[in-house]
């Protein structure tokens, strides 16, 4: 049996009912793998026939293997960072694929993977825009963190976190589908809080998307401004010498765009919250462990970053992190004006000198 059997929408999120019971199903795939490779069953059969979310975490593991021989080749560790944005629409076709073949509806289903389709292409583009699938290419923050640790220390960091557990989490953070899946079998149809979640979600990639046109644009006019020493147009020379963008939406949050990113995942958690009538569940844990993640990152991104540019510390203070600090929009100081000292105050300042120096010699 490849599901559980479920009556209400409430069960779809019962940890002992849907998950747990299925979980001895990992542990035999690779006996059946086998018997795959000499014959003794179909591929197709042992997929329809294991449960999605086990099959589904087994391909996270595949991944996970796959992208630790690929890095540790190149000796280059953005490896997971070049699937980031393709692997949880993958994960999610799979649920989808699995459906459609078990002969269960998949209509809210391909709600979410129209959504995470849209949100792969934009992060995607995004990353290759920037180089990142250039070759040779990789997160200066990992040749940082290289420098730390000793050699052996930084590829045992590799094995588990850089590989291993990015691919899983990957995997944790799209699984909440499961819960919809099981929904699905209950009630099929798309209903109006599908409707909503999907446009929020959409709304959350829109903010994703101006928040990095918006970097772009001030990144691309500050490598001409340097290259060049003229500034383009549309764009202030106190702001290209700041170095760092204030405009715009990050002129409300420090990180818009890592914002977004982590309230579209947990976004689809509440999404099969819903769809099993549920107020919280087991498919919460992929979202909050990305949000600590994000945590860590972004204290990293944002502690090179004050050791590069004066002002962000002053930036630090007055801006959230992720959700605005104020109702207003950052402005850079004022710098302060000198202070002018009087000839008259310059006089003052001499003659108490010289009554100290009179009393010390008295008291001698």
């Amino acid at each position: 049996m490849a599901l559980p059997v479920v009556y209400t929408l409430e069960d779809c999120a019962d940890f002992t009912k849907t998950v747990q019971p299925f979980l001895p199903q990992l542990y035999d795939l690779p006996s059946r793998l086998l018997d795959v490779f000499a014959g003794r069953e179909t591929l197709l059969r042992l997929y329809t026939e294991t449960n999605p979310l086990v099959s589904g975490f087994a391909l996270s593991l595949l991944a996970g293997a796959v992208l630790l021989v690929v890095a540790e080749i190149n000796s280059n560790y953005s490896q997971v960072d070049r699937c980031w944005s393709i692997l949880p629409t993958l994960f999610i076709a799979h649920f989808d694929a699995w459906a459609r073949l078990s002969g269960i509806s998949a209509q809210r289903i391909d709600a979410v993977l129209l959504f995470s389709t849209i949100w792969s292409i934009r992060l995607t583009f995004n990353y290759w825009r920037k180089g990142g699938y250039g070759v040779g290419h990789e997160d200066y923050r990992w040749e940082i963190v290289r420098r730390q640790v000793p050699k052996a220390v930084f590829h045992v960091f590799n094995w588990t976190f850089i590989s291993f557990y990015q691919c899983i989490l990957l995997y944790l953070i799209s699984a909440p589908i499961y819960s919809i899946l099981l929904a699905s079998t209950i009630e099929p149809n798309v209903t109006t809080g599908d409707l909503a979640s999907l446009t929020i979600q959409l709304g959350l990639i829109l903010t994703e998307y101006i928040a990095d046109e918006q970097q772009w644009a001030f990144q691309s006019a500050k490598k001409q401004y340097l290259s060049s020493a003229k500034v383009p147009r549309g764009f202030k020379q106190a702001d290209l010498d700041r170095g760092f963008i204030v405009s715009g939406l990050w002129g409300y949050s420090r990180h818009p765009n890592f914002a977004a990113e982590q309230s579209i995942w947990f976004v689809l958690y509440q999404w099969s919250c819903y769809a099993t009538r549920t107020v919280y569940s087991w498919a919460g844990f992929g979202p909050l462990l990305l949000i600590m993640l994000f945590q860590g990152s972004t204290w990293l991104t944002e502690l090179i970053t004050a050791g590069k540019y004066a002002e962000y510390g002053e930036y630090q203070r007055r801006v959230g992190t992720f959700a605005p600090a104020r109702f207003w929009a950052y402005e850079t100081p004022a710098p302060r004006a000198p202070r002018i000292i009087r000839t008259s105050e310059l006089a003052k300042r001499q003659q108490q000198k010289e009554k100290e120096k009179e009393r010390q010699g008295k008291q001698k």
